[in-house]
């Protein structure tokens, strides 16, 4: 275990701090688009940083994922099964929590562990199993709740996430934080048109199910069979009209308090716990 000079900071320091600039000006209301995950995803050069002892320990134990730097306090060490990571080749640069911080915004709350890691590699659509159940989610910028929504994937088994290469956060940071490691277990699935995404799912198979405050239907009401994908659109906005024409049900979740509206990420862990049971026993 080598130990990293106090005064040498990685060239991607810089740009960790510019993504996370982005971030912690984005609120749950959707303000403030982030950086755009296309963008991640041109640049060659673009590394994914991942803190925090879950997500970081999830990314050591994933053999597709590839770590190019590991910096650890003692203390964050002896937590981490480092032995069960599978990467031979990588050694733990022991550092102070100040060397980390210095790395990150002030309100990133890293627990001692830091990794630079390639993206992983996102599957083709085309190639997914006409199986289970996936995620569709509708220009969601916000970091936090993407990555709670992957947490929440991750949990009930969803095969993956399909998100636009256009208005999506970033598959790192704060997004991978949030995600507490389902980032190494539920695939995020960019594509340029997701309207045109879900009309080729429905041509093989899947059927589509947009969730809306206003729907016509209730969640539970709806007649479910997998393959499945459920739509989810931005707080406020909701699902853009060609989304919402490509659904073959709108659905709402039927709430029986005076509060009507949920957040994103806390509607789609009502919504999946309903149909997964339903599929899962269908």
């Amino acid at each position: 275990m080598q130990k990293m000079p106090p005064h040498r900071k990685p060239p991607w320091a810089r740009h960790a701090r510019q993504a996370h600039a982005h971030e912690r000006h984005t609120n749950h209301g959707e303000k403030t688009r982030p950086r755009d995950f296309s963008a991640q995803k041109k640049a060659e050069d673009e590394r994914a940083l991942i803190y925090g002892l879950h997500a970081v320990g999830e990314a050591l134990a994933n053999p597709k994922r590839e770590v190019l730097r590991f910096l650890v306090t003692e203390n964050a060490f002896r937590r981490l099964d480092f032995r069960e990571a599978g990467k031979p080749g990588l050694r733990p640069q022991i550092v102070s929590p100040q060397e980390i911080a210095r790395l990150l915004p002030s309100d990133a709350v890293h627990q001692g562990a830091l990794v630079e890691a390639l993206p992983l590699e996102a599957p083709a659509l085309e190639t997914l199993a006409p199986e289970g159940i996936l995620l569709a989610l509708d220009q969601i910028t916000d970091p936090h709740n993407v990555g709670a929504i992957l947490r929440t994937a991750a949990a009930f088994a969803v095969n993956g996430v399909v998100v636009p290469l256009r208005h999506s956060p970033a598959a790192t940071g704060v997004l991978a934080k949030s995600a507490s490691g389902a980032l190494e277990h539920v695939p995020l699935i960019p594509v340029r048109n997701l309207a045109d995404a879900l009309i080729a799912l429905g041509e093989r198979g899947f059927m589509r199910v947009g969730l809306d405050s206003e729907g016509e239907a209730t969640l539970d009401g709806v007649a479910l069979a997998a393959p499945l994908v459920l739509v989810l659109g931005a707080e406020g906005r909701g699902l853009r009209e060609r989304v919402r024409q490509s659904c073959d049900v709108l659905a709402r979740i039927e709430l029986p308090g005076r509060i009507k509206s949920l957040n994103v990420s806390n509607a789609t862990a009502i919504a999946l716990s309903s149909v997964h049971r339903r599929v899962k026993s269908g």
